[in-house]
């Protein structure tokens, strides 16, 4: 396969993949040859004559797949996006083979006798602590992965593996389908009634994107849909968009997602009978900080309860607008947020529209750099001759206060119908330091901003600016990455700890600091008014009932669909049923929604990074509320307290068990009482 850009060496700056070069059909074989490479350097590891030790063992394994991850770094992101119908069926196609294949290695006995065989001698060797964790954290991973069984059940949690990595992209696939499928268009001043001019802006602005120029267009993008459901006063047009938003993936026919949700929960809870725990959330979370399923219960309970007390309060006053209006309807889902709007400009003098005017996209980006700068003496210099994969796209070269070489960062922030929604943090390329070579990474933040007007900036919300500081937070974790093997480089520590750094990050989004320099009026330049400061503050909490809701029932939604023992699970999986069984029996709100309904939680059935796991924000959050104080008590941006952010937790990696990583920073436990406060739910 000559010509295949992933067969040569890459002389671009920073050796960033050559996006002009690859195509599509360069992916499948590159991917096979990498597959061939990474089976003969797992042979060669098995046919080794010596004693098993950690270099030609644990380390040996560390090296092996370089070619695999270079691919694959480039694939799966492309494949979120900016994906299209070719690369769509590369990702139907690769994922069970991929799946295959790392089922052979992680379930070849020989392969585990010798990581055993290291294990057992672990005290007699002379190992680093961190050569040590990653022996740990190896071995536990082959036993977590069932090595230990039988030959018959091997195969079957092969097979399991293989067919969950198809249905999770098959998942993801039918939501992008059906958020490119929609699109409400605004047919003259009165389906335009109520909406300020910047969305306005931009819905004209998606209208263009797909060839709708003169009309505007309502997508399912939240920046989008999100202020749409707000401000428009069309009750008809916002039902319409809420319906579309709510049921993605929830209709019948080849895109419907239930089937999928049905059998991935039967397979996920006959996997964990296999590996000998009651229910999957056992299995997901037994090496997790929250360890097990009554523990996650345990906080979100609590928390819930408060949630609802609060979201019901505030139901009355949306009522009341309502009926001051001259209706008498019910507060439905497409309501809330329209009215909550109303309540929160009556009661806290505040506008949407007022505010966003002071968060310009370039300057909330700028904020997010200025305030690594501060805090970590990190530089940011734009570099356009770096390749990137969408002309949206923007590279920025990362160095230390010393000038070292830090990392690449790419910026991508603006909506487009190749991209599935949400916001996320990647990389094309991980940090390591293996055997004495620096290997810096190539760190992606993925979002999806509504793009401004023709000539106009894109204005963002005061939640799109918090969601851009929280992804920069793990692109933070990502960059300062610092250790010497790749298993446990960056975010690649557990799950409810890995939304530590980037929940922490939000904080100064909104610390007065930052908002002085960079909250600047698009058209004035003025920075945003100390009034309009004051009132946001004393707004912080505001809807935190609605918001609490609907987050802690998308999480113990999820919690009920993974602790289905096997029986139940046997019996038939029902996600509809499942769902509002669910939501009646913790006294869900008719008025609110989960943040994420069961069709569409890409979150937990478009792969197996957050099955079980979504509760992790909350766990997170606790330790955001308390760890964010040490700031507070000495600075925001103290430099001692920040370097042992660093030293601890950013470039940290998975060098150490979570609760040490924040003991080392923070010399103490978070309470959830923090987290109640913060959030205005004590």
């Amino acid at each position: 396969m000559s010509g295949n850009p992933f067969f040569e060496t890459w002389d671009t700056p920073f050796e960033a993949p050559p996006f002009a070069s690859i195509a599509p059909e360069h992916f499948r074989p590159a991917f096979d040859r990498a597959i061939e490479e990474h089976e003969a350097e797992i042979e060669a590891i098995k046919a080794d004559p010596a004693e098993p030790g950690f270099d030609d063992t644990i380390a040996a394994l560390e090296r092996a797949g370089r070619a695999m991850s270079r691919i694959g770094g480039v694939f799966w992101n492309l494949a979120g996006a900016d994906t299209n119908d070719e690369i769509q069926g590369i990702e139907r196609e690769m994922s069970p083979v991929l799946a295959r294949h790392w089922q052979k290695v992680g379930l070849d006995p020989d392969l585990f006798a010798r990581v055993a065989a290291v294990h057992a001698r672990r005290d007699a060797l002379d190992l680093t602590a961190e050569q040590r964790r990653v022996l740990d954290l190896t071995y536990d991973g082959f036993v977590r992965g069932g090595a230990e069984l039988g030959d018959a059940d091997r195969k079957r949690l092969a097979e399991i593996a293989e067919r969950l990595a198809g249905l999770g992209t098959r998942f993801g696939q039918n939501v992008l389908h059906d958020e490119k499928a929609f699109t409400l268009v605004l047919e003259g001043e009165d389906d335009l009634a109520g909406l300020p001019p910047a969305l306005r802006d931009a819905a004209a602005q998606a209208a263009a994107e797909r060839g709708l120029p003169g009309k505007h267009v309502v997508t399912l993008g939240r920046s989008l849909i999100e202020p749409f459901l707000r401000f428009s006063a069309r009750r008809d047009l916002r039902e319409a968009a809420f319906r579309a938003f709510a049921t993605r993936g929830e209709h019948e026919g080849e895109h419907d997602n239930r089937p999928v949700v049905a059998e991935m929960a039967q397979l996920r809870a006959e996997r964990a009978a296999l590996l000998g725990f009651p229910t999957y959330a056992h299995l997901k979370l037994d090496d997790t900080m929250a360890k097990t399923p009554e523990a996650v219960r345990g906080l979100l309970d609590r928390v819930w309860e408060r949630a609802r007390a609060k979201a019901a309060k505030d139901e009355e006053k949306l009522g009341e607008v309502v009926r001051e209006e001259g209706h008498n309807f019910a507060l439905a889902p497409h309501d809330w947020r329209h009215y909550a709007e109303k309540v929160r400009r009556r009661d806290y003098d505040l506008d949407e529209s007022e505010i966003k005017g002071y968060l310009a996209l370039e300057n909330i980006a700028a904020a997010a750099f200025d305030t690594a700068t501060k805090l970590f003496g990190l530089t940011f210099t734009p570099r356009p001759d770096v390749p990137v994969y969408h002309p949206d796209v923007r590279a920025f070269e990362v160095k230390d206060r010393d000038g070292a070489p830090v990392a690449l960062f790419l910026a991508d922030y603006f909506a487009r119908p190749s991209k599935r929604s949400g916001a996320w943090m990647s990389g094309f390329r991980g940090q390591n330091n293996l055997d004495g070579l620096r290997q810096r990474p190539i760190v992606v933040n993925v979002m999806n901003f509504a793009k401004g007007g023709e000539g106009e900036p894109t204005l963002l919300s005061m939640d799109d600016a918090r969601t851009l500081f929280h992804e920069f937070g793990h692109a933070l974790h990502g960059m300062l990455s610092d250790v010497t093997y790749p298993s446990i480089a960056g975010t690649g520590v557990s799950r409810d700890f890995v939304e530590f750094p980037s929940q922490l990050y939000e904080h100064w989004m909104t610390r007065p600091e930052v908002l002085k320099r960079f909250a600047l009026h698009h058209e004035t330049g003025e920075p945003m008014p100390d009034a309009l400061y004051e009132r946001l503050q004393a707004a912080r909490n505001f809807s935190q009932g609605f918001g609490t809701v609907e987050y802690c029932a998308s999480a113990i939604v999820d919690m009920a669909f993974h602790t289905l023992t096997p029986e139940e699970a046997r019996s038939g999986v029902d996600p509809e049923r499942i769902e509002r069984d669910t939501l009646a029996a913790i006294g869900m709100p008719d008025a609110i929604v989960m943040r994420h309904r069961t069709p569409h939680f890409a979150h937990v059935f478009a792969g197996d990074s957050y099955s079980a796991g979504y509760y992790s924000y909350l766990w997170s959050e606790m330790l955001d509320a308390d760890g964010f104080g040490a700031f507070e008590e000495n600075g925001v941006f103290d430099p001692a307290t920040a370097e042992r952010l660093r030293a601890n937790v950013l470039a940290a990696g998975n060098t150490r068990p979570p609760e040490e990583a924040y003991l080392a920073f923070r010399g103490r436990v978070p309470s959830v009482d923090t987290l109640l406060e913060r959030r205005g739910l004590n």
